[in-house]
């Protein structure tokens, strides 16, 4: 018989235990035993130990905002998504998006400024994206400075053309779509 719903609020299990089970370039899987604190009921759960993420929606003069397309291994396939990486050790989040906006679009901004950020999916990862929102961005001379992986194609796109993606599903990618949220509440 399911139970009904109520407003009261779960418990917070604890944990027993917690090991690395194998520790990639990016993230490390990890295991974690944890326990029931009212029924001691205890269960292994895996999680992904990432370092924060940023995405960077970026503004042209011209109003255009820039997107880049990228092949993505997880779902095989080419991705139209916001510019974005990995927040380094003690990075602030919008130094890290200036940063990346810069090496995988050729594009800088002065300046940016947090709109937002978000668990990206809690179920399987403990960390944050964090959603920039840079205005002005122009070409920079210096160009593009990819990772050994990356290739990636830059378009400066109407923002109409952005939404009309994003409701068609030609921008699939959960945090593109997140930062598109984050950026019309910021408007």
């Amino acid at each position: 018989m399911a139970s009904s719903p109520t407003d009261q609020e779960p418990p917070s299990w604890e944990i027993v235990g917690d090991r690395l089970l194998n520790s990639c370039r990016v993230w490390d899987l990890r295991e974690r035993r944890y326990r029931h604190p009212k029924t001691g009921k205890e269960g292994d759960f895996y999680y992904i130990d990432s370092r924060d993420w940023v995405i960077v929606v970026a503004r042209t003069p011209a109003g255009e905002l820039i997107m880049v397309r990228q092949f993505r291994w997880g779902s095989d396939e080419l991705s139209w998504e916001f510019p974005g990486g990995i927040v380094n050790e003690g990075e602030d989040p919008v130094a890290a998006g200036l940063r990346e906006l810069q090496e995988e679009t050729g594009y800088a901004a002065k300046n940016g400024r947090l709109i937002g950020y978000a668990r990206p999916n809690p179920a399987i990862l403990n960390n944050f994206c964090h959603i920039v929102l840079a205005e002005d961005a122009e070409l920079h001379p210096s160009g593009t400075d990819w990772d050994e992986h990356e290739e990636i194609e830059v378009r400066s796109l109407p923002e109409a053309t952005v939404m009309d993606w994003a409701r068609d599903c030609k921008i699939g990618h959960a945090l593109a779509l997140n930062g598109l949220f984050f950026y019309q509440l910021a408007k």
